[in-house]
């Protein structure tokens, strides 16, 4: 795919980079991939599935790519190519702390109601426990219960990005962890 340059002019190109945390190499990376998955007659308008998104290696091995995929699409099922410009640009090491916070927020709240509930919890660690690792149901409760009480300053067993916030802000890792290697 070595004409992948040519998909962009010179004032696109500078601006996806303006706009993203993103090298001009980089953007022309995450084309490629793009037009990987989407086939010969893919563009930047084409919409890919969600299936053929998870065909990603960047994301089948991440716990979280179904979720990944539903927050950077605008439906929830199919991604053009500026929103998967978006979501590499989220996980590229160059991203700021507060952006990744934010996103991993997001990603963890999967009832989209603004807060991380118990159920919200008890997914974020099944998958991060893996099929093969469930926890037996009192040790789940025992989990969360755990969580909540440490991070739940209202009391009100629901997490808010700022609860969410200050918790991640003690984890200095999350750069490293929250992070996609084109």
């Amino acid at each position: 795919m070595g004409g992948s340059n040519s998909a962009f002019s010179k004032e696109e190109l500078d601006r996806y980079q303006d706009l993203t945390y993103l090298s001009k190499k980089e953007i022309l990376r995450v084309y490629e991939r793009f037009t990987e998955i989407g086939g010969e007659n893919a563009t930047r308008l084409t919409r890919l599935s969600k299936g053929a998104l998870l065909q990603l290696p960047e994301l089948q091995a991440n716990p979280f790519a179904q979720r990944i995929v539903d927050v950077f699409s605008e439906d929830g099922e199919k991604m053009t190519f500026e929103d998967l410009l978006d979501m590499m640009s989220v996980f590229s090491r160059k991203a700021p702390v507060s952006v990744k916070v934010e996103y991993a927020f997001n990603i963890y709240d999967f009832d989209d109601d603004g807060y991380l509930s118990v159920d919200d919890l008890a997914k974020v660690i099944a998958a991060l426990t893996g099929p093969e690792n469930q926890l037996h149901k009192h040790e789940m409760r025992q989990l969360v219960d755990c969580v909540m009480k440490e991070t739940n300053l209202g009391e009100d067993n629901l997490i808010s990005f700022a609860e969410f916030e200050h918790v991640i802000s003690k984890a200095p890792d999350i750069a490293d962890q929250f992070r996609i290697t084109l």
